[in-house]
């Protein structure tokens, strides 16, 4: 578990057992203490919630601890665009603890040392610390009380970093979720499905309606003749505010100038592969050989088959004699020769099981036992086997491959090369009925092949690879080309002169870049300098050019985009059909005038007279109505009794405009006890729901917040 882990990678290996109250409250006191350490007057700060600054340290602190899992997992190390997005992520679990944790002390809402000893000493699923094998009780498979002592004296012995990873690891986490919790249990129980509310829903859903009407679609009048002005877009954005409003941000466009190798470095990277092809022919060392020409891929002395490869052109590389060279040909962006050195028939797939005699823990690294101990119980464990011992029950015994030990050590089925080396070799050489010990990377094996199917033929092979790279010739021209573009800032001359007289193409970032940024679209990648330089700009700045991944890039800054309501030219996309149909309304209701009848209604625009709600759907509660879509407005005047005896005035809907007379309102029968019990149930269930959507984001945007990080990063 990475929890513990991380405490083993950064000092001496400790075993954590179950944690007293006492002790718990020594870990909490001593993290309340580091904190208020932490931030104080000397610390810088990165950005404030509600007032409370982000220090600095701390932050950097906890995204380098994310940083060093991630790189545990992935056995690298984070891109600096991963980084920004760990950076990212941080953030808002920075500003959710502040927001949530602020808001669940104003209703005395808090996790005690109390509640944390209780978590950790108990056998409940939840508890982080049941992941830890060393802790339990070989018997019963449960937490050892046995170890409480032992491990109050191992937690004490904690160096500060080591408290502080347990306590984001362990204690934090089982915070989040206590408080969380308990936050959650309140809104539910402040769900509450009054009977004022009940009786209203009873009303509106057991009346129905039945209309006749006509319905007019905006698309009855062109596009064409419909004008939309920046006024028109400026007094509807106004009108709309929660639809047009923006973060702060900047748009840009930029030129590419690629680094990637042309058509002289590939002609040079053929003809240094070409020259060597006959002195490889005739080499006996051929890893030697490889070597000292520094081969772009390097050499395997195993057998492997075709599929293996992956290289499109391996059935001609196969046909070719013994010994003899194919190429140059292109494979990854190197040119290569292949030479054929041997070949043999192995099985398609082999069923195996085994014992492993671990040597060191795979998760750790630690050393768990000598090689030569190791060894001596691995030709004792053989000799029982083939003495009549059953595998199964030594598998179960000594094995510490997990996975399968259970299983008496059965690996199934598995085809060439999915092993080790020395295992693959092993099991596809030797004859069905072998059993040996074989010594990998993890320890000792005692392998017993059980079973063989089909066979193929595998090479050894060799691959004299030289990487197609670019020049220093071509790296130079682009970057030339990149100055002579970036050298005149004149905005005007940018599209008009420049790109034409240049033949370039300029490309616009459709994505709006946020001043924390460390990616530009989806093509630039790691282009953190290039976003600190565009928000220090101004609209039409043209930049320096920036060395990003394989190209050299000249950006010129189309907008500026302040927070709050977007201009005429960014809102226009967005708010110009809806005025459009807005006018064309206007242009129906006009040619329908005020009191229109069914049948001039539709011979005004060529349309029928419909009819809808034969089948009870039309309830004051519906959301659609068949063969007409969703039209609210349509749906009350449904039930407006005025609508009963005379035609509706022409209703402005969504998505046309609508007239209509009320045939008749029905009634449903009552409903039954069963009925009313589920529909009281489906009522507060909804207002449960209600309470638990978007909780947080409203905590969120009720609070201030102010991140400075671009300044810093």
């Amino acid at each position: 578990m990475q929890i513990i882990q991380g405490i083993r990678d950064k000092g001496a290996a400790i075993v954590i057992g179950v944690i007293a109250l006492s002790l718990i409250g020594f870990i909490l006191m001593d993290a309340k203490q580091g904190t208020s350490r932490m931030f104080s007057s000397n610390s810088t700060s990165i950005g404030k919630i509600n007032g409370s600054s982000v220090d600095q340290a701390d932050f950097n602190k906890r995204v380098k601890m994310q940083e060093d899992q991630q790189e545990q997992r992935s056995g690298r190390k984070p891109s600096v665009t991963e980084t920004a997005g760990i950076r990212d992520q941080m953030w808002n679990t920075i500003v959710a603890e502040k927001v949530f944790y602020a808001e669940a002390a104003k209703l005395g809402i808090d996790f005690t040392a109390k509640e944390l000893s209780a978590i950790l000493s108990s056998n409940d699923q939840e508890n982080p610390l049941l992941q830890e094998k060393q802790l339990l009780d070989s018997t019963t498979g449960k937490l050892d009380p046995a170890k409480l002592k032992q491990a109050l004296v191992n937690i004490k012995k904690m160096t500060p970093e080591q408290r502080e990873m347990f306590d984001v690891q362990i204690v934090d986490q089982q915070r989040i979720t206590s408080i969380s919790t308990k936050y959650m249990s309140l809104l539910n129980a402040s769900a509450y499905y009054p009977t004022w509310m009940e009786d209203k829903d009873t009303r509106e859903n057991k009346n129905f309606a039945n209309i006749s009407y006509v319905a007019i679609p905006f698309n009855a009048i062109s596009d064409s003749t419909i004008k939309v002005s920046d006024d028109d877009i400026q007094k509807y954005v106004q009108s709309h505010k929660e639809l047009f409003k923006q973060e702060a941000g900047r748009t840009i466009s930029y030129v590419a100038f690629s680094q990637l190798p042309g058509t002289d470095d590939s002609v040079k990277a053929k003809e240094t592969v070409t020259a060597l092809k006959d002195t490889f022919a005739a080499e006996k060392n051929v890893k030697s050989f490889l070597a000292r020409n520094t081969s772009s891929i390097d050499f395997d002395s195993n057998y492997v088959n075709k599929a293996k490869v992956g290289s499109a052109v391996m059935d001609s590389i196969t046909k070719l004699p013994m010994g003899a060279v194919y190429g140059p040909y292109v494979d990854k962006g190197s040119y290569v020769l292949a030479r054929v050195l041997g070949t043999k028939t192995v099985p398609d797939s082999v069923k195996a099981r085994h014992i492993l005699i671990a040597t060191t823990d795979r998760q750790t690294g630690q050393p768990i036992m000598t090689d030569s101990a190791a060894k001596i119980l691995a030709d004792s464990i053989l000799k029982a086997v083939k003495g009549g011992m059953d595998f199964g029950f030594m598998a179960l015994k000594y094995s510490a491959d997990q996975s399968n030990k259970l299983k008496g050590g059965d690996l199934g089925t598995f085809g060439y090369g999915a092993m080790v080396s020395e295992f693959n070799d092993f099991c596809f050489t030797k004859p069905t009925g072998t059993i040996d010990v074989v010594k990998t990377q993890f320890g000792y094996h005692i392998v017993q092949i059980q079973s063989q199917k089909g066979s193929s033929p595998t090479y050894k092979m060799a691959f004299m690879g030289k990487e197609i790279l670019a020049s220093e010739t071509t790296i130079n021209k682009a970057s030339l080309d990149a100055t002579k573009l970036a050298a005149d800032k004149d905005p005007k001359k940018f599209d008009t002169t420049n790109l034409k007289k240049m033949g370039l193409q300029k490309i616009t970032v459709p994505d709006l870049i946020k001043e924390n940024d460390a990616q530009v679209g989806r093509d630039l990648q790691e282009a953190r300098q290039l976003v600190r330089w565009v928000f220090d700009a101004k609209k039409g700045d043209i930049s320096d050019p920036f060395n990003i991944g394989d190209r050299f890039v000249v950006a010129i800054v189309d907008k500026v985009m302040e927070e709050g309501l977007q201009d005429v030219q960014t809102a226009r996309p967005k708010a110009e059909a809806a005025i459009r149909d807005e006018k064309k309304g206007e242009e129906i209701l006009k040619k329908l005038g005020n009191t229109p009848t069914l049948e001039s209604a539709a011979a005004a625009f060529a349309k029928q007279v419909l009819t809808a709600g034969e089948d009870s759907t039309i309830i004051f509660t519906a959301k659609i109505i068949n063969n007409i879509g969703v039209e609210p407005k349509v749906v009350g005047a449904c039930f407006n009794k005025e609508n009963l005896t005379k035609v509706s005035a022409p209703i402005l809907g969504k998505n046309g405009v609508y007239v209509l007379k009320v045939n008749s309102i029905g009634t449903k029968a009552a409903d039954t006890p069963e009925q009313l019990t589920e529909k009281r149930k489906q009522g507060a269930d909804q207002q449960r729901n209600q309470a638990q959507s978007n909780w947080f984001e409203g905590l969120k945007n009720q609070a201030t917040i102010k991140d400075g990080r671009s300044k810093f990063y």
